[in-house]
């Protein structure tokens, strides 16, 4: 062990121990370092999951809501839904990928259920059934971040799918009854 090595027969016993904890400290330090870097590691990958999902979802979202339907409200909520369900499974995918990483790096105790561990942290449930490894502490906090922030994304995706349908419901209808208009 390093700090038995710095250990001198010469320094007294309470010197052996505070060069002990100086080596703890310096090691803790650079562990929550490397910690954080995986944190954010693996939240850019989910954000970056979430800005395609949010695209495609939006580009979908768009063109079925220019169509003009006999049934409004239905297709204003297959549109809602459709869009919600999409952004679900975008969440999933990234809670799946927070239990990747937390395999990879050991960060839940043995036999574990990783997949719902990073349920648990991502949604911010915080149940307490399973906790990180002490080493991995750090880790569970990054994940529900990620988690509250890509759910508050999620939200405004909602806000603007269903405002832009509303906006375009409107101006088809708007254009249709004057087009009624002037042909009368």
């Amino acid at each position: 062990m390093k700090a038995a090595r710095w250990a001198s027969s010469t320094r007294t016993a309470d010197e052996n121990c505070k060069v002990a904890e100086v080596w703890r400290r310096q090691h803790r330090k650079k562990a929550m370092v490397l910690h954080f870097l995986l944190g954010c590691a693996v939240s850019a990958i989910n954000i970056m999951v979430h800005a395609l999902v949010t695209v495609a979802a939006v580009g979908v979202a768009r063109s079925t809501g220019v169509r003009n339907t006999e049934w409004p409200r239905w297709h204003l909520m297959v549109v809602m839904v459709g869009t919600a369900a999409t952004l679900m499974v975008a969440h999933m995918l990234e809670v799946f990928v927070w239990a990747l990483a937390y395999a990879a790096v050991g960060a839940a105790p043995a036999d574990s259920d990783l997949l719902y561990f990073a349920f648990v942290n991502y949604t911010t449930l915080g149940y307490g059934d399973i906790t990180p490894v002490q080493a991995w502490r750090l880790i569970g906090p990054m994940t529900a971040m990620n988690g509250i922030l890509l759910f508050g994304w999620s939200t405004a995706v909602l806000f603007e799918v269903l405002r832009k349908a509303v906006e375009l419901r409107k101006s088809i209808n708007f254009v249709g009854q004057a087009g009624r208009a002037a042909a009368d």
